[in-house]
């Protein structure tokens, strides 16, 4: 079963390594859409690493087989379709956002990994070059 996640993958840590390999195991093949700088911007969020360096990093792991551009909100459904997608995975901080998706393919929300995420990463550099 192809599967598909979408994130920003900021500085990449062991939560999303782990929302990727625990979505990789739903089935045979993940695809994971990286939000562009401009996307973010518009969902206002600022990034330590920028767009290709993100792509750079998900695509050199094992665990995923392929790597494509979010552009912005509306094109979850045609790369459900455009891909063959059968199960949609988010972490669960993301609830119920994708439902609308089900028609189309399974929806499953992982549980986020304790204790880390990039916006703390984030808090903890800025503290180490301000102080």
């Amino acid at each position: 079963m192809n599967v598909l996640t979408y994130g920003t993958f900021d500085l990449l840590h062991h939560g999303h390594l782990r929302l990727l390999e625990r979505a990789r195991a739903l089935g045979g093949h993940l695809t994971v859409g990286v939000s562009t700088d401009a996307f973010n911007a518009v969902k206002g969020k600022c990034c330590h690493e920028d767009f290709d360096t993100r792509v750079r990093r998900l695509a050199a792991l094992p665990c995923v087989d392929r790597v494509i551009t979010e552009r912005d909100w509306a094109q979850k459904a045609d790369d459900v379709r455009r891909y063959g997608i059968g199960l949609f995975v988010m972490g669960d901080d993301w609830a119920g956002a994708f439902d609308f998706l089900q028609p189309l393919c399974a929806v499953r929300y992982l549980p986020r990994t304790p204790d880390i995420s990039s916006t703390q990463l984030r808090e903890l550099l800025l503290k180490e070059q301000v102080g």
